[in-house]
């Protein structure tokens, strides 16, 4: 076989795997999917109901906790050395008076080593009291959250949540751990937790992600601008898991937004619609523990699934958004998740509920502490699904 042949075989074998793998991953047809299981929300790994609080609060929720870190995100791991917070800038006078910029240096050490987060915030001046925060886990860098407002963006859109009376604060995800599977670890991991690394079930980037998000909320505590009890989690796709994992660990989360988070996020693994747990392993190895990579086309030997993810937020509140033109997301599969977590918020006097079929395009829908829609258009973060998160959160705090 001659150079030419070579190539022109070697590039069709190459073209038949990437199709098959794009095929595998990519079903958008509700008649495909199939039976599935969902495992037990409220019955214990032995095989006893749940039905008080303490029985979830003491059993069931630690449990799935751990089955999450086990299979899934791996471990997050809250000892540290020191923390301290330096406020690198300050402007009273930001957006034409209006609010009151601060950037934030936050340096965590452990083991002679350390590292500083960057946290960028906007509080607004016409609340003379200390003012809940939407803190955003950005994976889009700095320039999203342009201090001078010279770049103002709909992801995130400052001004808005300003006038609303919210403050907004949000960090790099390149300063704990770099959204890439050959530079992930250079953050945190390496130089704060490096033994997590040589763990099947140790942290990796959603983990680290969430962990910076904690350290934010460490300095709301100790900000007297900002009511450090409803902390508002938001993060768009990755940014949404990462969200979700951090309002399942740290409970001073008071709503986790999850915004098209998708596969691993919101949407139910079992349901083969859209991305699926063996393509998001493969492309996307360091967002996950190791041992996630197992339940790559094999999601029904999964201890989980998410819905188990989104009833750990009980009883403070979870709200969930989709985009009707992001299938790959699954916007049906994270509106099932969540109505399917229910039933643990309703373990705690919580009587929210959800239609039978999903609701229509463009429909915002308000419980007590859950809350969903599903907008028009592509896998975005965009001013209008802010708009439905201030809504939410008017409703949840009775502002």
């Amino acid at each position: 076989m001659n150079t030419k042949n070579k190539f022109r075989f070697a590039s069709i074998i190459i073209f038949s795997l990437l199709l098959n793998i794009t095929l595998k991953a990519q079903n958008y047809d509700e008649a495909l999917i199939g039976e599935y299981t969902l495992p037990e929300l409220l019955v214990t790994q032995n095989k006893k109901e749940v039905t008080t609080v303490e029985q979830w609060e003491k059993v069931r929720r630690p449990e799935i906790l751990k089955l999450f870190e086990d299979h899934v995100y791996g471990q997050v791991p809250e000892d540290f050395d020191n923390i301290r917070f330096k406020v690198t800038h300050q402007d009273k006078k930001a957006m034409d008076g209006k609010a009151t910029l601060k950037q934030v240096a936050i340096t965590v050490e452990r083991n002679r080593n350390a590292v500083t987060i960057n946290l960028v915030m906007f509080v607004p001046n016409k609340v003379k009291k200390p003012v809940p925060v939407f803190l955003v886990i950005n994976h889009r860098g700095m320039k999203t959250m342009d201090a001078t407002r010279q770049n103002k963006d709909g992801f995130w859109p400052a001004e808005e949540v300003i006038e609303a009376g919210y403050a907004i604060a949000g960090f790099d995800v390149t300063d704990v751990a770099p959204d890439n599977k050959d530079k992930f670890a250079q953050g945190i991991l390496e130089e704060l937790y490096p033994e997590q690394l040589e763990m099947e079930n140790g942290m990796r980037a959603l983990g680290a992600w969430g962990w910076c998000a904690s350290r934010a909320i460490d300095y709301f505590e100790k900000d007297k601008l900002i009511d450090a009890a409803k902390v508002i989690s938001v993060g768009h796709s990755r940014g949404g898991k990462a969200s979700l994992w951090h309002g399942a660990q740290d409970k001073r989360v008071a709503i986790a937004v999850s915004n098209e988070s998708g596969n691993s996020g919101a949407a139910l693994s079992r349901r083969n619609f859209g991305e699926t747990v063996e393509r998001i392993t493969q492309t996307f190895p360091h967002w996950f523990c190791p041992n996630y990579r197992q339940y790559g086309g094999n999601e029904d030997k999964l201890p989980v699934d998410q819905h188990m993810l989104l009833a750990l937020m009980a009883p403070h509140a979870v709200y969930v958004a989709s985009a009707a033109g992001d299938l790959w997301a699954d916007p049906k599969g994270q509106f099932l998740a969540l109505k399917e977590a229910l039933p643990v918020f309703e373990l705690y006097g919580i009587r929210d509920t959800l239609p039978d079929e999903m609701p229509e395009v463009n429909r915002q829908i308000i419980n007590s502490n859950t809350g969903f829609h599903n907008r028009e258009g592509q896998h975005n973060m965009t001013p209008y699904d802010w708009q439905q998160f201030i809504r939410f959160a008017n409703a949840y705090f009775k502002l």
